[in-house]
């Protein structure tokens, strides 16, 4: 495993009147509700006049913007409740999870081969922590955070183990509704009791356990100590002691112990023991995917100060790291857009004169590598979907192509790292479920070790799947994914539903999800535009989407989109477009750029408003992605991909869901608040424009299973309902 990866790990309701049937184009029967507080605010930025109609509305402690808040959602609940297919799909969802004994995630495995994961049946709401020594051992639970809350009136979720190297003690982290502020729980695994510490005001990362096995490393938020205190602003790593008081904890890095560093409030600083090397890799961290590290030996945290030496800037463009006990391995752009692995010493490391272990290749990108004790094993993607697997062993020098148990469009790699020869692969597709194996590299063999249930999907043994490249606006060719069921005809008439983000260079990777492929068991077409500010293409693709090109990001759906209709999968009235936080730049300026092109919009806890994204929590740490209001470039470019600003009035809008968790430390509520309430007062058309303020959820994080359920079957029954779908129309 590499040590950033380590670090930080988607009714109907019958009337008691008669009424004719309401289509997709006509305005259904609303309540009155109240106008939302607008008190317009007119700012110049750079000699720009910006002009924010509902800047009343970022006050969310204001009771008239919290009335606003839930009559809008109390009436977005009821209109999406009467869709008639809705509840349909959430049973069917609950048949595909029933169709699995049991689920199981974020696994991991220590030295000596104890497994601890956490699993769901049908039955659970939420996942379960277990433990097991090697794969065929007895499971036993260890921790079940639905029940030990049950009185909390909250739904608790874990949301992140670390186990001590020999497995003894493990740290819990549990959140609430979704917020990701954790609590961390240490249980002593022999006897499944917990000790009797609490820590809270956990979010980022993950502790990182010393080797001593009794003491681990944390970050820590501050405590809120005045109005207007940025919650996440100056949070700090500790060093905790089994059994000890969390508040005489030992302040181990931060802006505050090492000022000579410069960490940014904002900036999260956080740290890592490599028992395998014996250092310490502190980490400072934003949304910027260049690593900026610092290492010291392990016997350093005996001293009273601790003395960093550098070892990453952003300039050095190193994106993922693995050392040995000699040697470190690097994974960059530099030099290469489609990433390369180099290697240096550890001790005296020379990044400018690093080895080169694994070259660019110029069609394909490299995408993750893994080290064992005889090899170093690597992935490499054709336009972000079509994955292979590589072997490079450490006395050969020619890599050669693992032949995998099926054709992956996703791979994940894990390994206990270089003095261990375990390799375990996880491979899935759009129409292949995940499946994990071990691979032998002697017999050259894989071998299944699936801990999940199998399962059955007879309703998907007819997909097709599309791999295409289309020309956007520019000439440039985008990744289109698109799947349907075998025998549709390409008459203009399919409903069609196209995924976005395009952001922070990350991927939309092939991945296989029962639900959300309800859309194609309905006949439906789905899609998936891998736009640049995503990572498919290499590290260009990412920068060709962000800041002053961000237009690109939207502009590659248009032309997707455009695509689409043109080869007759789909056409007028039959569109929906979807994005989800940072996705919400995407589909809002696609809205806002053609509004005449969609049927549907939907905006899931969308950053809507960049603009004025500095002035929230988590605004600060993603100016690297987005660009800051303190640079005249930069500024002008989050005023051009504002959604928010971007609405016109008198336009004819089509109909949109925007949906955001009142306990959201991503994306803040009042963003996608303002964009709703921004287009229901420019919109002239008869689609509705409906927002949804859910109180007891977040980003999408640590949801239970019913409300996962639910969440997606309000997307996919809008969509349908929109794009005119006879099974969703509101009687």
């Amino acid at each position: 495993m590499t040590l950033r990866n380590s670090l930080f790990a988607f009714i109907s309701l019958f009337l008691l009147f008669p009424i004719t049937r309401v289509s997709a184009e006509q305005n259904i029967p609303v309540k009155q509700l109240s106008a939302p507080p607008s008190s317009p605010v007119v700012e110049e930025y750079f000699g720009i006049k910006v002009t924010d109609n509902f800047r009343s509305l970022e006050n969310l402690d204001n009771p008239q913007v919290q009335t606003w808040m839930k009559e809008q959602s109390d009436e977005a609940r009821s209109i999406l409740q009467r869709i008639p297919g809705r509840s349909a799909l959430i049973e069917k969802m609950h048949d595909f999870d029933s169709r699995k004994s049991s689920k199981v995630y974020n696994l991991s495995i220590t030295d000596n081969n104890r497994y601890f994961y956490l699993k769901e049946t049908p039955t659970d709401e939420t996942g379960k922590l277990f433990v097991r020594d090697t794969f065929k051992g007895k499971e036993s639970l260890l921790f079940d955070s639905r029940a030990f809350f049950a009185k909390s009136g909250k739904e608790y979720v874990i949301s992140g183990v670390s186990a001590s190297d020999n497995g003894e003690n493990i740290a819990i982290s549990v959140s609430a509704n979704g917020s990701e502020e954790s609590i961390i729980l240490i249980m002593d695994v022999a006897s499944k009791k917990l000790y009797p510490e609490r820590i809270d005001r956990c979010r980022f990362a993950t502790p990182s356990w010393v080797k001593d096995g009794r003491s681990f490393l944390y970050n820590r938020m501050q405590p809120i100590t005045h109005a207007g205190q940025n919650p996440q602003y100056d949070s700090k790593t500790f060093l905790h002691r089994i059994g000890s008081d969390p508040s005489s904890d030992r302040e181990i890095f931060s802006n505050a112990t090492n000022p000579e560093l410069h960490i940014r409030s904002a900036d999260i600083p956080s740290v890592t023991y490599d028992r395998k090397s014996g250092f310490l890799f502190a980490i400072v961290s934003n949304v910027d995917p260049r690593i900026t590290a610092y290492y010291t030996p392990v016997s350093m945290l005996s001293d009273k100060k601790i003395t960093w030496k550098t070892l990453f800037t952003p300039e050095d463009e190193i994106h993922d790291f693995a050392p040995t006990r000699e040697e470190l391995y690097l994974y960059t752009p530099k030099n290469a857009p489609k990433f390369k692995v180099v290697k240096t010493s550890l001790r005296n490391p020379d990044i400018l004169h690093a080895t080169t272990v694994v070259g660019e290749d110029p069609e394909a990108m490299l995408t993750s590598f893994a080290l064992t004790n005889n090899a170093l094993y690597y992935t490499q993607s054709l336009n972000g979907v079509e994955a292979k697997l590589f072997i490079k062993e450490h006395d050969n020098t020619q890599p050669r192509e693992l032949i995998l148990p099926f054709k992956a469009g996703t791979i994940g790699l894990s390994s206990k790292g270089f003095r261990f020869p375990d390799l375990w692969v996880v491979i899935a597709g759009w129409s292949n479920d995940y499946r994990r194996y071990r691979f032998d590299a002697v017999k050259n063999t894989f071998s299944k070790e699936t801990l999940s249930s199998p399962a059955e999907y007879p309703e998907y043994r007819n997909l097709v799947v599309e791999e295409l490249m289309i020309p956007s606006h520019d000439g440039v060719l985008v990744p289109l994914s698109i799947v349907y069921n075998k025998g549709i005809q390409k008459n203009g008439q399919n409903p069609t539903f196209i995924y976005g983000y395009g952001a922070y260079g990350k991927s939309i990777t092939p991945f296989f999800s029962p639900g959300m492929l309800l859309w194609t068991h309905k006949g439906g077409v789905l899609a998936f535009a891998h736009v640049r500010g995503g990572g498919e293409c290499g590290d260009s693709w990412h920068t060709q989407g962000m800041k002053t090109t961000k237009p690109n990001t939207w502009k590659d759906l248009i032309s997707c989109t455009e695509y689409l209709k043109k080869q007759g999968y789909t056409g007028p009235g039959k569109l929906a477009i979807n994005g989800a936080s940072a996705g919400g730049i995407l589909v809002g300026m696609a809205l806002t750029e053609r509004p005449d092109l969609f049927s549907a919009v939907i905006a899931q806890v969308g950053a809507l408003n960049p603009l004025r994204g500095e002035e929230s929590p988590n605004g600060p740490v993603n100016v690297p992605e987005f660009g800051s209001v303190k640079n005249k470039e930069e500024c002008k470019a989050l005023i051009a991909m504002d959604p928010y600003l971007n609405i016109r009035d008198h336009v004819n809008y089509p109909a949109t869901l925007v949906t955001t968790g009142l306990n959201d430390p991503r994306v803040i509520a009042w963003q996608p608040a303002k964009f709703a309430a921004r287009l229901q007062q420019a919109n002239t058309s008869k689609r509705p424009i409906i927002f949804f303020a859910d109180d007891k959820a977040g980003h999408g994080m640590g949801n239970s299973k019913t409300k996962e359920f639910e969440t997606l079957a309000d997307v996919l029954s809008f969509g349908l309902w929109q794009t005119g779908h006879p099974e969703f129309q509101i009687q």
